[in-house]
């Protein structure tokens, strides 16, 4: 079986090496999946704001929902539930994709010289531009209803950088998992429903009982979650020894799940 580099550096150099290799099947991914409709790119920015519609419709008008108590808004709960859930979708689209990626593109697995690491980096990236465009939506909208973001808003880009190296991590495993055990497909749906209701996005996580606060803590994703809300709407900085830990363990998730895609790779072939 082949060997392949798990350095981080090669990984570096592959990504600057076949940049655009990347740019090209990142378009291409995206324009996958509207191709055939009749809006096509238009969906991506239709479905975002026909959700925050229905989310603004159901919990402030129908559920009289809010976020916090003694704020009559009609609107935050929306906004802020949304906030979060962007985040989140874009987290399991990457999974949900990962463990039929190299399957799916098994065609390029018997090509030796395609860069296959290269392929969750373009799954990633696809997804970070749905989620690009939620964003601008939501920053719409929040204009709209109560003015310019906090400027700690411009924190966001740093907050959102360990989400990326976390999924990057998973999709690598995931998308290698998935060559030798057709059934992760099936799980990880199953993985990401469960987990979207143990993240704090349909409440706050001061909601959850204290003796579960350190459950829900150890999550990456309530983590991110917290802390892009913060940034975005409530004006606070993130924490910096808790940011700094969740950095600290993306990465080292994004060369543990890159260091498996290496390590494993050498038997794509065969199997497929």
């Amino acid at each position: 079986m082949q060997r392949n580099s798990i350095d981080p550096f090669s990984l570096l150099r592959s990504l600057a090496r076949n940049g655009n290799l990347i740019r090209q099947m990142i378009v291409r991914e995206i324009a996958s999946r509207y191709r055939g409709s009749a809006l096509g790119l238009v969906w991506s920015l239709f479905i975002p704001v026909l959700m925050l519609a229905i989310y603004t419709f159901v919990f402030s008008y129908v559920f009289k929902a809010r976020w916090r108590v003694g704020v009559d808004s009609k609107t935050e709960f929306a906004l802020v539930l949304f906030a979060g859930l962007m985040f989140f979708n874009m987290f399991a689209d990457c999974v949900n994709r990962a463990p039929l990626q190299i399957i799916s593109n098994s065609n390029l697995v018997k090509k030796v010289v395609f860069p296959l690491e290269i392929l969750p980096v373009v799954t990633v990236a696809a997804s970070m531009f749905q989620l690009l465009v939620s964003l601008a939506v939501w920053l719409v909208f929040y204009v709209a209803v109560f003015g310019a973001p906090p400027l700690t808003a411009l924190w966001l880009p740093a907050v959102a950088l360990p989400l990326v190296l976390f999924t990057l991590g998973l999709t690598w495993f995931l998308a290698a998992l998935g060559v030798y055990l057709r059934d992760v497909a099936q799980i990880t749906g199953v993985l990401t429903t469960t987990l979207m209701f143990l993240t704090p996005i349909f409440f706050p996580a001061s909601a959850v009982p204290a003796q579960f606060q350190v459950l829900f803590m150890i999550n990456p994703l309530a983590v991110v979650v917290e802390q892009a809300r913060d940034v975005m709407i409530w004006g606070k900085a993130p924490d910096p020894i808790i940011y700094g830990c969740l950095l600290a363990s993306s990465l080292l998730i994004a060369w543990l799940g890159y260091a498996w895609f290496q390590r494993t790779r050498g038997g794509f072939s065969d199997v497929l």
